[in-house]
């Protein structure tokens, strides 16, 4: 007579935690000891062991884990998964439902520590497990929508989403709400970066003086005690001119709170820190450093004064190149300004350059050199105080509407209204808010024009055109002959 022998039921064990605040997987490791205790008691034999550390199961994220233990049971190795609860398994509806379908055919059962058996292979089995795993979800999301609501919350009342870093000392409060301080060192480093760019230097040298002035970058503790060695702080860390433009860019610098940066409900909401940089210069500094033709021409890159863009061919419109022509055997090889498409004209570079700092110089040497470019403040004070008053109505309504005393579609309609006033608001403030950043030619005005002309960079001198809105175009020349002709380079002003 044959003995029969049992074969054992193979069990693959799955845990998973959502966030872990330490990194040491102890909330993983706790339930992997609760689940192979189960599976002992049993008497399973564990074949396999899975866990996803610090992943959501809410939105259908990769989950590598997971991924593992379906492959195994998709090919018939295992007959039981074990978890601490089914919540470990699924928070996602779609993914949820294809899977209950799949362990089903395969007839792998789910047992939870902290939960009822789930035999997938009947009907009864199929429906418990979609319903525990539809309160699952619900808890989620209800816990997703209070998340938001905080975060809204946080916005509206100027308060930061997480630390606001280098610039700033926080210092916690005894309610355990901190309370933001300039950090004197930093804040100076914020200033210089947004006044240097601001004047027309190049990120490139920005970044250098930085390094070589032996000035900390964010993360590393300030030093100024190896300045001028030229090769970075003692920390051995130095910035780059991505840090450089992510640190000049931050709203937060001008006391700003984004919320839902770059989406269709993004509110802008004045901070409760210290301003480290006035919210004119910074958004002209974000206008620079975020203008579409940096990305054609960095302005690293910009060698010349009156290319991409601020120069054009006077005959067909075109930008203008540069390019070496001439002998050089007879020594007479110079380079000129060419219209780009076709050729059209060609001008001696250092000459036309000449002509439009002369222009330019005269310009400012006027005792009014910078009135003509100021805006009208009175009428940007006033637009700026629409902007707060539509802002406060807005945060108003979204706070009635957390309070339930209006409803959605009541908040989307008055949303709806007010966010086109608001948009028009904040053009009107800028329109009227100045034409340039008057501080970056404060130092051209005047007597010294000319003295501190000479002292720019090319970038510098280019920011500078840019600024008074300068367009320089050159024609064909009226008279043949040697010599330059000034009379073929037309010099316009944009903001005349």
């Amino acid at each position: 007579m044959a003995i029969m022998t049992r074969t054992p039921t193979r069990a693959a064990l799955y845990a998973r935690i959502s966030e872990d605040m330490t990194g040491e997987a102890a909330g993983v490791d706790r339930q992997l000891h609760d689940a192979r205790a189960l599976a002992a008691a049993r008497g399973w034999e564990v074949v396999a062991e899975f866990s996803d550390n610090s992943i959501s199961a809410l939105n259908g994220r990769h989950r590598p884990g997971y991924e593992h233990l379906m492959s195994q049971a998709r090919g018939g190795k295992l007959d039981r998964i074990v978890v601490f609860h089914s919540s470990r398994l699924w928070r996602n509806r779609r993914e949820r439902a294809r899977d209950i379908d799949a362990l089903a055919k395969m007839r792998v059962g789910i047992i939870a520590v902290k939960g009822p058996d789930l035999d997938l292979s009947t009907a009864y089995g199929r429906g418990l497990a979609g319903l525990l795993g539809e309160f699952d979800t619900m808890e989620s999301e209800v816990k997703g929508e209070r998340v938001t609501a905080a975060a809204a919350d946080r916005a509206r009342k100027g308060r930061p989403n997480g630390a606001l870093g280098y610039g700033w000392t926080r210092v916690e409060g005894s309610e355990g709400r901190p309370t933001y301080f300039e950090h004197l060192e930093q804040a100076v480093v914020v200033r210089e970066i947004t006044d240097r760019l601001l004047r027309g230097e190049a990120l490139r040298a920005v970044t250098e003086h930085l390094n070589t002035a032996g000035i900390a970058p964010p993360g590393v503790a300030l030093s100024f005690r190896n300045k001028a060695r030229g090769n970075g702080n003692e920390d051995g860390a130095r910035w780059s001119k991505s840090s450089v433009k992510k640190l000049a860019l931050r709203a937060s610098n001008a006391g700003l709170r984004v919320h839902h940066r770059g989406k269709d409900d993004e509110q802008v909401y004045e901070g409760d820190w210290p301003t480290l940089v006035p919210r004119d210069r910074w958004e002209a500094l974000r206008s620079l450093l975020t203008a579409p033709e940096r990305g054609v021409a960095r302005p690293g890159s910009r060698k010349h004064l009156l290319t991409s863009g601020i120069g054009c061919c006077g005959v067909c419109g075109s930008v203008l190149r540069t390019a070496m022509k001439g002998s050089a055997t007879h020594g007479s090889k110079a380079r000129l300004y060419l219209c780009e498409a076709k050729a059209c004209v060609g001008r001696n570079e250092a000459s036309v350059d000449a002509l439009v700092a002369e222009v330019v110089i005269e310009r400012l040497s006027r005792p009014d050199a910078l009135d003509w470019l100021a805006g009208d403040d009175q009428r940007a004070a006033e637009a700026a105080e629409r902007v707060r008053g539509l802002t406060a109505r807005l945060a108003d309504v979204a706070d009635r509407y957390a309070e339930g005393k209006v409803t959605i579609a009541q908040l989307e309609r008055i949303t709806g209204q007010l966010r086109p006033k608001i948009e028009a608001a904040e053009e009107e403030r800028r329109e009227h808010r100045g034409a340039v950043d008057l501080q970056t030619l404060a130092d051209l005005a005047a007597p010294m024009a000319r003295e501190r002309w000479a002292t720019l960079a090319v970038a510098q001198r280019r920011a500078v055109l840019e600024a008074l809105g300068v367009v320089v175009c050159i024609d064909r020349v009226a008279r043949r002959g040697p010599g330059f002709d000034p009379h073929s380079v037309k010099i316009g002003w944009r903001q005349s």
